[in-house]
């Protein structure tokens, strides 16, 4: 699409940007402001939209509010073949083919996750820039069989994060810094910060995060989104950017619950390529059947207050809120509900995440011939070479770190993996579930956002996500409120494949809540 047209577009679609007399920064007007797929498909059932024509707006909003205005920095790059693929897919429309509720819908792809297009994978790297993917990752494959239209891929932490002890959540050398749309000078939280920045500007409907620890869940708490981390195994990492083959999962960020799981319905299946999806053979992918508004009627809350309540008492305080609304629709709430290993995990976690790092990526860059780097030592090599681009600001510390580790039949790893995997599963989640006969486990997704620092780095002062994170077990994350206009959220996790009874508990907190709001684009909070 001509550069001049989609600067027309821009303006018509979205209007000029200007700083409010009150401290507050006018959003642009926007015709599809919080529009749910739904809304969409029933406008494209009406003949009100095409889904080229949701391409055009969508691609319009982020020239407006990404590239210019606020300038988020949230999308990386623009799939040339958006508008072509839309139109495919009105197409078939006319001629009477839906493929279900992603017809048509445009998505946005974090940068770690292989397309077979004209689109680059690099994972924010300069080292992969020019590098394109030779196939769709499996959950592309999906979405495309789906009906979804990729729009494009979003910015991203550096390598997920995995780079440094002392990075800027949101910064890559490639795209810049992500600002949250709440407050432009506040921290998006990471390593999914431009798909949570962009879903909450509403650039488009939903997006697609991947989570290490805390990856989907924190920046969707902080960019009042609802996130889900599922179970690994539930969705295929093949063509993903590795980690952690015990830790890593993509999963979706939207603006509501029922967005969330028509995503993730779509994104679900067993990929031979992909052994830890095995697991998931037979069991439910249509999750539009659990979002039951009365959920929480009768269902046993854990709280988990030891180690997950402390860091923010303003947060603290929207969940004991979301608590006594809880009670309010029938939830039995058994307060504290402490996982009494949370602390056994952290050493033992930054272990396992060093040693599968380095065996995953030097695997992972084989199937990238095209790029500059062919392994994690000349991935180093080049960072070092490329300093001034590409660590201005923090070095690579952890990739050293990594380097340094051996294979994965070391005995240092495997006793590392045992002892995670025993204090986060049959100690951790799982013995406080049977202890107090849970549904689910609660908590703080984290705090209000913090300063975007890139001298110091991140100020994170504390989560919830590492427990489900570490176990492989579901984690969903729900707008609680707001601390001075920065979104909060409250976390629903719980063992292994509960992912459809923590859809229906928070989509029945939702229901009962309804806190998402859309972003203000306050430049900042000092006034």
């Amino acid at each position: 699409m001509n550069r001049r047209i989609l600067a027309l577009i821009a303006i018509l679609a979205a209007g000029s940007w200007t700083l409010g007399g009150s401290g507050t920064s006018q959003a642009p007007p926007f015709a599809l402001d919080e529009t749910t797929i739904e809304q969409l498909q029933q406008a494209m059932r009406e003949g009100r939209y095409t889904a080229a024509q949701l391409v055009e707006l969508y691609t319009g909003r982020i020239e407006a509010i990404d590239r210019s205005g606020p300038t988020l920095r949230s999308v990386i790059e623009l799939n040339p073949d958006a508008a072509s693929i839309a139109a495919s897919l009105d197409a078939e429309r006319k001629a009477g083919r839906v493929r279900g509720p992603l017809h048509g819908i445009p998505i946005l792809i974090k940068d770690n996750i292989d397309t077979g297009d004209r689109m680059m994978t690099t994972a924010g790297s300069l080292a992969l820039e020019g590098s394109r993917a030779p196939r769709d990752a499996f959950v592309i494959a999906q979405l495309r069989e789906a009906g979804a239209v990729l729009l494009g891929k979003t910015n991203l932490s550096e390598w997920a994060n995995i780079r440094s002890t002392k990075s800027t959540s949101g910064w890559s050398a490639r795209g810049g810094q992500v600002r949250n749309p709440y407050v432009l000078d506040r921290n998006p939280c990471g390593s999914s910060s431009g798909t949570g920045a962009a879903i909450a500007a509403n650039l488009a409907v939903v997006g697609v995060g991947t989570e290490t620890d805390g990856s989907i869940v924190c920046p969707a708490g902080a960019n009042g989104l609802v996130g889900i981390k599922p179970t690994v195994g539930l969705v295929s990492r093949s063509g993903i950017i590795p980690i952690s083959k015990t830790q890593d999962t993509a999963g979706p960020m939207a603006r509501t619950v029922a967005d969330a799981v028509a995503l993730l319905s779509a994104m679900a299946g067993a990929d031979p390529r992909d052994e830890a999806t095995a697991a998931s053979k037979g069991k439910p992918v249509d999750f539009s059947k659990a979002l039951n508004a009365g959920a929480l009627k009768g269902a046993r809350i854990g709280v988990a207050r030891q180690r997950y309540f402390g860091y923010s008492p303003k947060a603290d305080a929207l969940v004991d809120e979301a608590i006594r609304v809880m009670k309010a629709q029938g939830a039995v709430i058994v307060d504290p509900a402490n996982i009494t290993t949370a602390s056994r995990m952290d050493a033992c976690e930054l272990d396992v995440l060093l040693y599968e790092f380095k065996d995953g990526l030097n695997a992972y860059l084989k199937t990238r011939p095209d790029a500059e780097v062919t392994s994690l030592e000349e991935l180093i090599a080049f960072n070092t070479r490329e300093a001034e681009r590409e660590m201005p600001f923090f070095g690579q510390e952890l990739f050293e770190m990594a380097q340094k580790k051996g294979s994965l039949s070391s005995p240092e790893y495997k006793k590392a993996l045992t002892a995670c995997r025993t204090a986060a599963r049959a100690s951790g989640i799982d013995a406080v579930m049977t202890t107090h006969k849970l549904d689910a486990l609660i908590a703080p997704t984290g705090t209000p956002a913090w300063p975007i620092d890139l001298v110091n780095g991140d100020h994170f002062q504390g989560a919830s996500s590492s427990p489900a994170a570490i176990a492989g077990y579901p984690n969903i994350t729900v707008p609680a409120g707001d601390v001075q206009g920065l979104p909060v959220g409250i976390s629903f996790f719980g063992r292994a494949w509960s992912d459809a009874r923590l859809v229906s508990l928070a989509y029945a907190y939702e229901q009962a809540t309804k806190h998402r709001k859309p972003p203000t684009f306050i430049p900042s909070l000092v006034r």
